[in-house]
């Protein structure tokens, strides 16, 4: 009976460690209960139409490109499943390119490519919403291309020691969007930051509330938000602490720095708490306006050394 015990044990490790490599097919459509080998696989039976990918849990070095459709890529058992250090494209583990995209409880790692810019995700075509999911140890968490509509939305989500500003590249952040119609961030946690900003936008509208900004741990960091072309929305109930090791400690919040495309006269800024890691006290300002527009900051608990805003 002990040698069976053992043989079982044996026979159920070798089952997990074929599953966290990606087989017997662990890529199932929900709503025809097929299954595939790979991600790539399981998208193109989606194919231009819609569906919803389960990943069982696992650690799977690989990646994967949606070309079309409407596509849920969602974890069976939320935090368990890891797609760890294989971009596609020399862009991110996951390219989007469908009419949306849902990804919801998958942990992206180790992302690194040749531009600087290795992301969990990659979003170049069509509608993002993440949600319970973790960016870790990469260049980039989320990145976005410039095009027409297009709107991002993440909420529980986590975003860990990203960024950077090396290699005489362009600099990389948690999370970039660019030219889209609008972006919200609920309910999320950026944190220990390798360079760049810890979230950066150039879409028209943002709603950024309820989030965290430790910049406690961060390393050669920059602003915890950067609307570099300026927004109308609402920056609310967020909690920001700045470390000791920035690269610009200058601001928290920068409306418009790289010119104005978006006017920022309705955009509010309130109900926020920032500060400092405890020991240090800079002349850092809370919100630096680039542009006249008339942006509404009501009441915010702020550090007493650091001064409400600014004109630069």
């Amino acid at each position: 009976m002990r040698i069976l015990s053992t043989s079982l044990l044996a026979a159920a490790a070798i089952a997990s460690a074929a599953l966290a490599q990606g087989t017997p097919a662990p890529f199932t459509l929900a709503e025809s209960g097929r299954s595939f080998a790979t991600l790539r696989d399981a998208l193109a039976a989606v194919g231009d139409g819609s569906g919803t990918i389960l990943v069982a849990p696992g650690t799977y070095r690989q990646c994967a490109v949606q070309q079309g459709g409407d596509v849920t890529i969602r974890a069976a058992t939320s935090g368990t499943v890891i797609f760890d250090g294989v971009p596609c494209e020399g862009k991110a583990a996951l390219v989007l390119r469908g009419r949306s995209s849902s990804v919801d409880g998958i942990i992206f790692q180790n992302i690194r490519v040749p531009d600087g810019n290795g992301a969990g995700i990659r979003l170049e075509s069509g509608n993002l919403t993440v949600g319970n999911s973790l960016f870790r140890n990469s260049e980039e968490g989320i990145l976005t291309g410039d095009f027409d509509g297009g709107q991002v939305r993440i909420d529980k989500s986590t975003f860990r020691k990203l960024g950077r500003c090396d290699r005489d590249l362009d600099c990389a952040h948690g999370v970039y969007i660019g030219r889209l119609t609008s972006l919200s961030v609920t309910n999320s946690r950026f944190d220990q930051g390798d360079g760049g900003h810890y979230l950066k936008t150039r879409t028209a509208r943002v709603t950024i509330t309820g989030n965290s900004f430790d910049d406690s741990g961060g390393h050669l960091t920059n602003y915890m938000i950067d609307l570099s072309n300026g927004a109308s929305g609402v920056i609310s109930g967020n909690e920001m602490v700045q470390g000791k090791d920035k690269d610009n400690w200058s601001a928290f919040i920068t409306v418009a720095p790289e010119g104005r495309e978006h006017s920022s006269a309705g955009l509010v800024i309130e109900g926020n708490k920032a500060g400092f890691v405890p020991g240090l006290e800079r002349g850092s300002t809370f919100v630096a306006n680039f542009t006249d527009d008339p942006v509404k900051i009501g009441a915010n608990q702020l550090a007493p050394s650091m001064k409400v805003k600014d004109r630069r």
